[in-house]
């Protein structure tokens, strides 16, 4: 401890400094926070530490408000106030003097003032607000260390809603001179993508110019974004993976400066960043798989040094190896990496071979095979890691063959353990692998059971829910069904007539419930005796309150008369005074429900449990109440984010005027809580509370329950990968003593000889582990895609929807690509780079069209081989042409307008620019799109430029984000000598993204029997699809309240007289095409649709100069692409 204290002290002066004498390394004898680390560490007791602790605080309190205390001294104070609160005492009076240090001090007190808050304050707090005009005028400052603190502060903490005002700064910083400015604003907009994607989205492309940044410094932190990006959308940027390959390239030949390397390797961290975003580039994909082959086994390769950082990038390659597309060389040579993890006789590189090991097994369970005595070696290993990884393991192999065995490990691991961390993590995962791979109804209830033994009380409580759920639901098999439920009455009972006070609480409520709910399928098991056996529990000393509860609602359920009305009236008696109000409750329902029969048979129904609860999330049955307490001058209810939204706005009087009285008699029950009454609603399409927690029902609540143990476990998230089998399945499940004469697994490696007994206890046992891991059958291992049966099905609750109807494409993930080619196109092809990181990106960038621009924002023309995928939907035989007029002769490059070729019934009609999107010597392709009110018309013109007509054209249109339909009436099946062709398509919006892309193809075949093809793209805006929506007051506050996705932000209004709210949403109602419903005060409501019948709320308030806007719609992504474009459309009046 003495060492540690004079470290401390030895490093302190370097930031107060305290002793004026130059070259002092000791902490001045005067220094007051000297004092204090030496008075604590010569304390005895917990107690004399707060005595201590709460005088210096109250000394530091008393300076820092004195008048006469300096900067200097306050920057003294403020460390020894950061030292407190590290000792976990609130120094909560110094929060706004850190603030105060940090916007008033030198540049030395700054750094003190700015250390303070960061660690004083969270990106909650509501201090946090008064740093932000500090922090906007250092981002302002010509010194570089005060920039350099204001942006170190910002990518730590910085409230969300205030991003906005500091990101024109932040973005500027990109182009900083100094490197390190540069590296500050990567890593601070990287912050915000984390809090905040919506409001960076227009900046993606000024990350591609971090990535290529001269200063390897600036590149490496632009990974960070990009490994977050990709992980999100790796189909975005695929055109990226050759320069990730030729950064990691130039990283692992040693091209970076010395100071990059870490014990003689180069850039490690660099290497490991690029491999994790090299394994979601290449998975599944073969092409850019291929690219990566050569890095990977030079990685491999380079990494021999015998040090940490290099095991933990050999870790990384085998990680990518066995997730790109496989290559048999490299995974061999990954393989033998792991082998040699696993053999090792170090602790740590174990621990890595067995991590390896578990997220590859799946892929290829040989490995396993390979290493069965090791891995069974490991779970008596000495170190309760190793043994855990292990188990981690086998959970990731189980299959239906080896669960027993697995599970009973698991079981045994659990039972020694003491650290609740491990309980939580391996109960879950028994409890998984009980309910998928069951071999019968004893063994679960069995397992089930100790899990619930074991667990205790600090499991997860969705692990008994899910349990009880699935008693209460049922399975497909009525007597299996059946069977199951009476295993479990007979087992519980059982349980109960023994010493049911050692068993958990939690354990107790499950048998509680079951037995109240099931004891009557065991005909001769006595309604009295189940009814004695849970008065045994209530008047055990252990039993909780919320245990009771549950107990005197199964015997609510149990009591049927006879003797058993007895026992029930005792109990009622005793719990009827008792101070718990939920007990005495519970007490008079089983007091009147005993002795009513019929009563109990309406309230607590047997197989109740069976049919679906109906909820009304909407609570409907409180409509008369509402209207009442309304009619009555009732404030509208106000959720509870706005409620705390207000308050923290609210720092003054307010001197707005009242909005306009609103008539009673227009407004209905529905909209009761919408925007309409100066309150929006909080989303009531989610769960109600289950109404067993109000009305006294006797079924838990179980709907709704997330199930936290899934296929990728609790803790580290394995992906799950393909199973490869080895060895013959020759039987049923046996257990090690059944298994006595069973082989040997073929191949073994080689360890320590133990005695022949161990021996061939290890061989049994690995037979009994390893079963299944070897057969080409159905088998499915742990944490695949189920591929056979499962034991314990659930029954189906209502109609089976479609698995495509979940999916959801991010906003910056849908034009991702286009739009990384038009920044290579446009950007870095003139930039003067000449870091050798930035090569590769310039040398995959497409070429450019000679003579014709991309208009629309795509880069020109891609090459005609290029792999074009077939699209379902495709228009193939479908579209149809209408032949223009020939055009007049001349030169292609004179015919630039095709106006005059635009189909008549778009006259008067308002249509964009005619693009040119893509040529090659006889035939160019340019289009424009025009508004209709129902639609939006892509409108095509192929202008065929050679002197021969051209035979059997056909365009094919496809995109994932629009639906597509032709529109015509005849196909045209050539395209004469210097004539126009003119197709139309029909766009409405499928997936809302900000930009939408529609990609086409133009196959046709010149006279001399050469086919050819042209490929283009052409990019539109979604407000291109944007229409007003009309709808009345009531019909917007309806339509709020069955809207599910939403997004709110600040923005700022636009002031050109004196109404800044009616001025803001005028510039919105002309640039995007909104309905303004109605404006009520401050408060403004805004409808619109998305092509077609893609609805959209929006409630705006102003408030404090601030435009607060709140979007909602039933459709994910839409409201955050609106909310996109609507602050593009403030921004740019």
């Amino acid at each position: 401890m003495s060492d540690v204290v004079e470290k401390t002290l030895t490093a302190l002066p370097s930031l107060l400094s305290l002793d004026s004498h130059s070259g002092s390394t000791k902490l001045s004898s005067s220094s007051k926070l000297g004092n204090l680390i030496r008075g604590i560490t010569e304390l005895t007791s917990k107690h004399e530490e707060e005595k201590l602790i709460q005088r210096e605080l109250a000394s530091i309190k008393e300076q820092v408000s004195s008048p006469n205390t300096s900067m200097r001294q306050m920057k003294e104070l403020m460390v020894r106030a950061i030292y407190c609160e590290m000792l976990g005492y609130e120094a909560s009076f110094s929060y706004i003097h850190a603030i105060k240090l940090a916007q008033q001090g030198t540049a030395l007190e700054k750094r003190v003032g700015y250390l303070a808050v960061s660690l004083f304050l969270n990106e909650s707090h509501e201090l946090l607000l008064l740093l932000v005009n500090t922090v906007l005028k250092d981002l302002q400052s010509t010194n570089l260390i005060e920039v350099c603190m204001a942006l170190t502060v910002v990518s730590q903490m910085f409230p969300k809603d205030m991003i906005p005002a500091i990101l024109p700064l932040v973005e500027e910083k990109l182009t900083h001179p100094k490197e390190i400015i540069r590296r500050k604003a990567v890593l601070a907009l990287y912050k915000f993508y984390l809090i905040a994607p919506n409001q960076v989205q227009h900046i993606h492309n000024k990350f591609r110019k971090a990535l290529c940044d001269k200063d390897p410094g600036v590149m490496t932190a632009s990974l960070h974004i990009y490994l977050q990006m990709i992980q999100e959308n790796p189909e975005g940027y695929k055109d990226l993976t050759a320069s990730f390959v030729t950064i990691l390239k130039q990283v692992v030949a040693g091209k970076l400066p010395m100071d990059f390397n870490y014990h003689s390797v180069p850039a490690p961290w660099l290497q490991i960043q690029l491999l994790r975003i090299l394994a979601f580039l290449g998975k599944n994909d073969q092409s850019s798989s291929e690219i990566m082959y050569d890095i990977l086994e030079e990685s491999l390769r380079r990494a021999e040094i015998n040090h940490n950082i290099t095991y933990a990038i050999l870790y990384e390659c085998v990680k990518c190896i066995y997730t790109i597309h496989p290559k048999s060389e490299l995974l061999e040579k990954a393989a033998k990496c792991i082998g040699n993890f696993v053999l090792s006789t170090k602790i740590n590189l174990k621990y890595l071979g067995l991590k390896a090991l578990t997220y590859v097994v799946q892929q290829d369970p040989k490995l396993a095979l390979q290493h069965q005595v090791t891995i069974i070696e490991c779970l008596d290993h000495p170190d309760l890691i190793i043994k855990r990884e292990t188990l981690e393991l086998l959970f990731r192999i189980t299959n239906a063959q080896n669960v027993a065995v697995i599970v009973e490990k698991m079981l045994e691991f659990l039972r020694g353990n003491k650290d609740d961390y491990t309980t939580i993590d391996l109960v879950g995962k028994v409890a998984e692998l009980a309910e998928k791979y069951a071999p019968n109804n004893e063994w679960f209830i069995e397992t089930m059971s100790t899990v619930f033994s074991v667990g205790g009380d600090t499991m997860q409580p969705d692990i008994p829910n899910s349990f009880l759920k699935l008693l209460s639901e049922g399975f497909d098999s009525v007597e299996e069904d059946r069977k199951l439920k009476l295993f479990a009455v007979d087992s519980y009972v059982s349980l109960l007539q023994g010493e049911p006070g050692k068993l958990p609480q939690r354990f107790l409520q499950v048998i509680s419930w079951v037995l109240g709910e099931y004891s009557y399928l065991r005909g001769e098991l006595d309604a009295a005796t189940v009814l004695r056996l849970l008065a045994k529990l209530l008047d055990t000393k252990s039993t909780s309150s919320e245990t009771k509860s549950w107990v005197l609602m199964a015997m609510t359920k149990v009591c049927e008369g006879g003797v058993g009305v007895s026992v029930a009236q005792e109990v009622c008696e005793t719990y009827s005074s008792s101070l718990d109000t939920a007990l005495r409750q519970r007490a008079q329902e089983l007091q009147h429900l005993s002795q009513d029969r019929d009563l109990r048979a309406k309230v607590l129904p047997r197989e109740a449990g069976s049919e679906p609860l109906e909820v009304d999330s909407s609570l409907s049955f409180l409509d008369g109440f509402v209207s009442e307490a309304l009619a009555a001058g009732a404030a509208p209810y106000k959720p509870h984010h706005q409620r705390q939204e207000e308050l923290a706005q609210a720092k003054a009087l307010s001197m707005e005027p009242y909005g306009l009285p609103i008539s009673m008699s227009s407004c209905s029950i529905a909209d009761r809580q919408s925007p309409t009454l100066l309150s929006v609603s909080s989303g009531l399409s989610g769960d109600s509370p289950s109404l067993s927690q109000k009305g006294g029902s006797t079924t838990p609540k179980l709907d709704g329950v997330k199930r936290v143990w899934g296929r990728q476990g609790y803790l580290v998230q394995t992906e799950p990968v393909e199973e490869s089998d080895l060895v013959e399945v020759t039987g049923p499940l046996q257990s090690p003593n059944q298994q006595a004469g069973a082989d040997g697994p073929p191949s073994q490696t080689p360890t320590l000889k133990p005695t022949p007994q161990p021996e061939q206890e290890k061989q049994q046992l690995a037979s009994s582990l390893f079963v299944g891991l070897g057969s080409q059958s159905s088998l499915c291992l742990m944490g695949k895609p189920e591929a056979t049966t499962q034991r314990f099905r659930r029954k189906a609750k209502g109609p089976v929807l479609s698995s495509s109807t979940g999916e959801q494409i991010s906003n910056s993930s849908v034009s991702a690509s286009s739009m990384a080619n038009n920044l290579l196109c446009n950007d870095l092809l003139d930039s003067n780079i000449t870091s050798e990181t930035a090569a590769p990106s310039l040398e995959q960038t497409p070429q450019l069209s000679r003579d014709l621009p991309a208009a629309n924002g795509a880069c020109a023309v891609e090459s005609t081989d290029r792999d074009v995928k077939e699209n379902s939907a495709s228009l193939i035989g479908d579209n149809r042409l209408v032949a223009a007029d020939p055009a007049p002769r001349g030169d292609r490059g004179k015919l630039k307008d095709f106006s005059a070729h635009l189909p008549a019934e778009f006259s008067g009609l308002c249509h964009s620019d005619i693009s040119p999107l893509a040529s090659n010597q006889s035939l160019d392709v340019s289009a424009c799109h025009v508004q209709k009110e129902d639609s939006l018309v892509l409108v095509v013109f192929m202008y065929n430029s050679s002197d021969d007509a051209i035979p059997h054209i056909l365009l094919e249109l496809r995109s994932d984000e629009l639906e597509v339909s032709c529109e015509g009436d005849s196909p045209v099946e050539e395209a004469r000598s210097r004539s126009v062709a003119v197709c139309q398509y029909s766009l409405t919006v499928k997936k809302p993204s900000v930009h939408v892309e529609v990609a086409g193809t133009v196959s046709y075949q010149l006279p001399v029997g050469t086919s050819q093809s042209v490929q283009f793209s052409y990019k539109l805006p979604l407000t291109s699809f944007i229409r007003p929506l009309t709808v009345s007051t009531e019909e917007y506050g309806t339509m709020w309240l069955d809207f599910s996705h939403d997004t709110k932000q600040k923005l700022t209004p636009i002031c050109l007289g004196q109404e800044p709210l009616m001025d803001t949403l005028n510039v919105l109602k002309k640039k995007l095409k909104l309905h303004v419903v109605e404006i009520i005060g401050m408060e403004g409501i805004v409808a619109c649709r998305v092509l077609r019948d893609q609805p959209c709320l929006m409630h705006c308030r102003l408030h404090a100069g601030a435009l607060s806007v709140w979007l909602r719609s039933p459709v994910p992504d839409l409201p955050d692409c609106l909310m996109y474009h609507c602050q593009r459309a403030l921004q740019e009046h």
